[in-house]
């Protein structure tokens, strides 16, 4: 019986809805909800519970779009409190707009504009007269109208017919609420955004500029206390730096040295590069300075991106993640600026690292075939940014230090101008047998295995695997024991265990089954290709 009286009433709701009775519609549906918070909690059953639950979410949205609409139409009569929008809609006249004042009396100026609703045009129909009030035909010829033009006056002596108001009398027109809606959704003027208009175009200035609000804290700053970088930008640059720092900038990637199994060459030489200039910023002067950049290369999977992240944790410094993506733009020569733009961050908040992934999607070798003029350009800002970073000094003449940390799996591809700039070029091998035992204990540590385990054992078998094949083994053979112990039963059956019924110790036949599937990714000819590199380029 609840049931049905709970789908009559949202039936009610959805009609009333439709038919245009939005405060009734709400009545409905608060009635509806509290059907569904009375069943819910008679329910027994968790997996028709979490059914009833889903249900209910789709009730209260559809009860905050009637309520959002209700509430604009609201306002659109005048009913919302300091609501200004209402003055003119737009300072355009509606067909709604009903003129009822003293024709002999001017109408009081507005705080807006000194524009003014044309007065009603004379009609004659037959032998009498008639009054033809704005419409939406002043909207389209509204451009011909002077803005500052002086108020004019009705010619008194012309008869007036006297029309009951339909809206609502008053000295201003009273918006209708489909014309209040199309005024609302019409796009904003374009501010230079690689997503909203060309570069140049003209800013919003109650949005940008310095001093830009965060959300719940003082201008110029973030909630959580940190610099608002993008304050720094004015103009079309602004949104750009926006973007930046709400995508590339990464505050606390989480990763450790000791989630990274090895690489204690390349884990001292990133600490040499970054941790020690900030530890002693008097001897790193002259010929002592920081390095430019460096730049990690060798086959993909072996840790050079989370070696990256492990930086900016363990140093503290600010982390800022670039990919080709970020700063692609469809718009002549916001490529460039975002490059500038992004430095400029890196600069403000330093000590910081910015790290490109996949570098050689963004700066191959120039007078490469099928080059376009627009990557060169990006090109020749990265290499300008990068000794200018190097030279960045803050107001006091203290350095600033900016590192340029580079990933790539195709270094041959590279720009000669940047491999120059990238001054440490670091070779991340596949893991050693004794790496690839420290995987298997570091991706184990979370899980239960059996005793019997013996990970040399497995080292040694997993001889050619990259760090995150291991990886992929060890989740994999972690997957067997819930294999074993779902097999045969029924959704329902699944449904109802918990996660103590299916977990299982990982065995020692649970990880040969999975390298037994799971074959390397890395092939000999690109492990030789990168030493030959290493031979002829390295400089660790």
């Amino acid at each position: 019986m609840a049931l049905t009286t709970l789908q009559s009433q949202l039936t009610i709701a959805r009609e009333s809805a439709v038919l245009g009775d939005y405060a009734g519609a709400l009545v409905y549906f608060d009635g509806v909800l509290a059907l569904l918070n009375k069943h819910i909690r008679a329910c027994s059953d968790p997996y028709m519970k979490g059914l009833w639950h889903n249900c209910k979410k789709d009730v209260q949205s559809e009860a905050a779009v009637i309520r959002d609409i209700e509430r604009e139409l609201m306002n659109l009569r005048g009913h919302a409190n300091g609501d200004e929008r209402l003055v003119g809609a737009a300072n355009l006249p509606l067909s709604s707009a009903v003129d009822d004042e003293d024709p002999d009396v001017w109408r009081p100026p507005s705080r807006h504009t000194n524009a003014r609703t044309p007065p009603p045009r004379e009609l004659r129909h037959g032998g009498g007269f008639a009054m033809e009030y704005p419409s939406r035909r002043v909207r389209a010829n509204s451009s011909n109208t002077a803005a500052n033009a002086p108020p004019q006056r009705v010619n008194a002596g012309r008869p007036r017919a006297r029309t009951p108001p339909r809206g609502g009398a008053g000295n201003f027109a009273a918006p209708t609420a489909a014309s209040a809606n199309r005024d609302r959704q019409r796009p904003a003027p374009p501010t230079g955004n690689r997503r909203g208009g060309p570069p140049g175009s003209a800013p919003d200035p109650n949005r940008h500029g310095p001093g830009a609000r965060g959300p719940g804290g003082p201008p110029g700053h973030h909630p959580d206390g940190h610099p608002d970088l993008a304050s720094m930008f004015q103009g079309p640059d602004h949104e750009l730096a926006q973007m930046l720092e709400r995508d590339v900038l990464d505050r606390s990637p989480g990763v450790r040295w000791d989630d990274i199994a090895g690489l204690r060459e390349a884990k001292r030489l990133l600490e040499e590069a970054v941790v020690l200039p900030i530890l002693m910023p008097d001897y790193f002067q002259g010929i002592r300075r920081p390095w430019k950049g460096v730049m990690m290369f060798g086959p993909p999977g072996t840790g050079k991106t989370m070696l990256a992240k492990a930086v900016a944790t363990e140093c503290g410094t600010t982390f800022f993640n670039v990919s080709s993506a970020t700063l692609a733009s469809k718009y002549r020569g916001e490529s460039e600026r975002m490059v500038r733009i992004l430095f400029e961050m890196a600069r403000a908040c330093a000590p910081s690292t910015i790290f490109i992934d996949e570098i050689d999607s963004l700066c191959t070798s120039r007078g490469a075939s099928g080059e376009h003029e627009a990557s060169r350009r990006v090109k020749t800002e990265f290499l300008v940014q990068i000794d200018g970073a190097s030279a960045a000094e803050g107001e006091n003449g203290e350095r600033k230090i900016v590192m340029v940390l580079a990933a790539t799996n195709f270094p041959w591809d590279l720009d000669e101008a940047l491999r120059r700039r990238l001054e440490k070029r670091v070779y991340i091998p596949l893991p050693g047998r004794p790496e690839r035992e420290e995987l298997f204990r570091i991706n184990l540590r979370s899980v239960e295995v059996e005793e019997n385990v013996d990970f040399a054992v497995l080292a040694s078998e997993t001889e050619g695997y990259s760090g995150d094949d291991i990886t992929n083994i060890c989740r994999d053979a972690s997957l067997n024991g819930m294999r074993r112990k779902v097999a045969g039963l029924t959704p329902a059956e699944i449904r109802a265990m918990t996660s103590a019924d299916v977990a299982d110790p990982i065995s020692m036949e649970d990880f040969r089954q999975a390298i037994s599937k799971i074959s390397p990714s890395v092939g000999k000819d690109d492990i030789k290709r990168h030493e030959t590199y290493l031979a002829e380029f390295g400089s660790s």
